[in-house]
Parts: structure tokens; C-alpha cells; sequence
């Protein structure tokens, strides 16, 4: 069964940055990244293409959130800058194998794996 490993979470002040990482035990046909705040529903923030590197986001991220992978690796990452308390979520990952991202990114039923979650808190 397939595990994905995530990790870089941790309580930061706002403005500042930090680094998520996934790693998934084989290739995907993309990855991306969710957020939960509780009691509310999962938000998508982000996704990658495995092959070709396409990348989406949601609007409040763009601009200070960057997705990317290292294919070798197997690792998608997600480069969170000049961060809010509005970011204060836990974070998961999560992994598409059959091209259903392709349509709806960002929904979470277009994925196959999600990883355990990590969580993000952004301080005032």
C-alpha cells in the first residue's frame, strides 16, 4: 500500500516562510497539496503534473505559495512565503494516479493517497 510521508510543518511567525515536504513511494501522474482548518471543509492550495511540471493554484496562494517536485525523489514540495495567520491549517498531501486531476485539481476525489498531515500554524 502506498504511504505517503510528509513533513516541514511547524508554528511560524507572519511573514515569514516555510517548507513542505511529501514523499510518495512511486511516481504519480501529479500530487498536490490541501489544507483543513477544524470544522470546516478541506481547501485545495495547490497541484503539480509528475510529467510535464503544469502547476495550479488556489487564488489566495498565488504568488507567495510555489509547488514543485524532484522527480528522483519522488518529493513534491510546497514553498509557503510571506505567510498568514488566515494559514493556519493542517496540511496534507496527496497523490493522483490515473489522470483525474487533469480535469478538477482541485478536488479532493481526484486523488488516490493522502498523507497523514502537517500541521502549519502562523502566528500574529
Amino acid at each position: 500500500q502506498e504511504q505517503l510521508v510528509e513533513s516541514g510543518g511547524g508554528l511560524v511567525q507572519a511573514g515569514d516562510s516555510l517548507r513542505l515536504s511529501c514523499t510518495a513511494s512511486g511516481q504519480s501522474y501529479a500530487m498536490g497539496w490541501f489544507r483543513q482548518v477544524p470544522g470546516k471543509e478541506r481547501e485545495f492550495v495547490a497541484r503539480v503534473e509528475w510529467s510535464g511540471g503544469v502547476t495550479s493554484y488556489t487564488d489566495s496562494v498565488k504568488g507567495r505559495f510555489t509547488i514543485s517536485r524532484d522527480k528522483p525523489k519522488n518529493t513534491v514540495y510546497l514553498q509557503m512565503g510571506s505567510l498568514k495567520p488566515e494559514d493556519t491549517a493542517v496540511y496534507y498531501c496527496a497523490v493522483d494516479h490515473r489522470g483525474r486531476t487533469a480535469m478538477r485539481p482541485d478536488v479532493g476525489a481526484s486523488y488516490d493517497t493522502w498523507g497523514q498531515g502537517t500541521q502549519v500554524t502562523v502566528s500574529s
